[in-house]
């Protein structure tokens, strides 16, 4: 049964019998025949067919939030008995918006020098991508804002505040400022986080607030981008303070604060909400909380 719940699962994220026949490491017959059976166990049509995939039934919908739990539940027991026999070990997986990647180190570093046998995985997504693969259980846990938009069901760890800086080479518009405000900022050749990125709405929203827009001439999903564009002097970007620090910008390379508000969003670390966590989310979650009380972070 639980082999057939996580199919089923794979099947509501991919959409299509073929991508989650690959996802699960099977051929599309097997696992066709796996979601026909769980319906024959069942009694209901989960899945609506025709020559193609069309979505889940009402029935589907609801087995759907079961299965989540179930397989959940069954993740977490096999973990702890692991974890009992051997001690904390296994693999964690971590989906994290683009401006905290530079602090993932913080967690991971630690925790892996504690828990030798534990290995880890590090995904760039957005905000709304954290909490969907949180809630496929294709993630442990994540770190995304937490008081900007909704988190649905979830256990947060604050860990820290962005603050909001103008990022400029020497030399450009208003880079020999001590602060500047965000009408201001709208005038300049910017380059910025992708429209879907919860950072840019942040900014977007800020923007619209001191009654203009941005425009900027260059996009990117990639910090490293945004970066390697300030450098060369043409372009300015709106990024938080310890971003930007993580970079080691040299002396030419100017962090002026934004006022007017000066804003700030909140980080933390989330995961799915259920009792028990798995040992490892459980260990996450206690270093995440163990360096906030140290003001590592």
């Amino acid at each position: 049964m639980i082999d057939k719940l996580e199919f089923f699962i794979a099947l509501a994220h991919a959409e299509h019998f073929g991508r989650a026949a690959a996802e699960c490491g099977v051929s599309q017959p097997t696992l066709s025949a796996a979601i026909r059976q769980l319906e024959e166990q069942l009694g209901v049509m989960l899945v609506q067919r025709g020559s193609r995939y069309q979505g889940l039934t009402p029935e589907g919908q609801r087995v759907l939030e079961w299965a989540r739990r179930i397989v959940g539940d069954a993740r977490t027991m096999r973990e702890e008995m692991r974890a009992a026999r051997k001690g904390l070990a296994g693999h964690i997986r971590l989906a994290v918006i683009p401006t905290a990647l530079s602090m993932v180190p913080r967690i991971t570093e630690p925790f892996q020098e504690r828990h030798p046998d534990v290995t880890f995985s590090v995904v760039s997504r957005t905000s709304l991508q954290v909490l969907s693969l949180l809630e496929n259980l294709e993630i442990d846990a994540g770190i995304t804002y937490l008081d900007n938009e909704p988190l649905g069901r979830v256990t947060t760890v604050p860990l820290y505040a962005e603050r909001y800086h103008l990022i400029a080479a020497t030399g450009t518009p208003l880079a020999d400022r001590d602060s500047v405000t965000w009408r201001e900022i709208a005038s300049l050749r910017l380059c910025l986080l992708t429209a879907d990125m919860q950072n840019r709405r942040i900014i977007n929203q800020h923007m619209a607030e001191a009654g203009t827009s941005v425009k900027p001439t260059l996009e990117s999903n990639s910090m490293i981008v945004l970066f390697s564009h300030i450098r060369t002097g043409r372009w300015a970007s709106i990024m938080p303070r310890n971003v930007a620090e993580s970079f080691g910008f040299s002396a030419e390379i100017r962090m002026i604060p934004i006022v007017e508000p000066a804003a700030q969003h909140q980080v933390g670390l989330v995961a799915t909400h259920r009792e028990p966590f798995t040992p490892l989310v459980s260990g996450i979650l206690h270093e995440a909380r163990r360096l906030v009380a140290e003001r590592a972070f």
